[in-house]
């Protein structure tokens, strides 16, 4: 025999058992059938009515006659108040005349060393490559900071910024001497 023939052979009696498998289950269709007639007839659906939509009663708008939230003259009376709260740091601050070294963000200077000259000591800060001599009472940085003092490793200063709550307040800040590799 060939072996083509030899493997039909041997497909055959699966073939056969599966079809037997099949046919024994057609023969419980009919009960099956039977079976879901009986719970179409016994089982009955709730469905619960559908409640009526509520009456709607229209409300008049009583705020109608009160001041609009985006009408200029509310928003002029919270410019006003908003400038009534610059305290007096501020305005002292706003009414003198900026230094040069005020234009640049406290983190791109770095302290390089520091002198004394005539009893006064003076620091030395590097901005954009080029050396600031500076003394107490210097301003610098973009937040009104004011040299309080000097030492041979730090400058502290005065801050005036806004906190959290819009307030202005003083802030103490530091720049320490940055030793280079140079």
């Amino acid at each position: 025999m060939s072996p083509l023939r030899i493997r039909l052979m041997a497909k055959w009696p699966v073939a056969l058992s599966a079809l037997l498998l099949l046919g024994g289950c057609a023969a419980n269709l009919s009960e099956l059938q039977e079976w879901m007639e009986q719970q179409r007839r016994e089982v009955k659906p709730s469905v619960q009515p559908l409640v009526a939509p509520k009456k709607f009663l229209p409300e008049p708008y009583a705020a109608q006659v009160g001041v609009e939230p985006f009408s200029p003259q509310k928003l002029s009376v919270a410019v006003k108040q908003e400038n009534n709260q610059l305290s007096s740091l501020l305005a002292a601050e706003m009414g003198r005349r900026r230094e040069p070294l005020e234009a640049f963000p406290l983190d791109s200077m770095a302290m390089v060393g520091s002198l004394t000259r005539q009893a006064r000591r003076y620091a030395l800060l590097r901005v954009d490559n080029l050396l600031h001599q500076v003394k107490a009472g210097d301003y610098l940085g973009q937040n009104f900071g004011r040299i309080t003092q000097i030492t041979e490793t730090d400058i502290t200063l005065r801050e005036v910024v806004q906190d959290a709550a819009g307030e202005w307040v003083e802030r103490t800040s530091t720049l320490q001497l940055q030793e280079t590799g140079r």
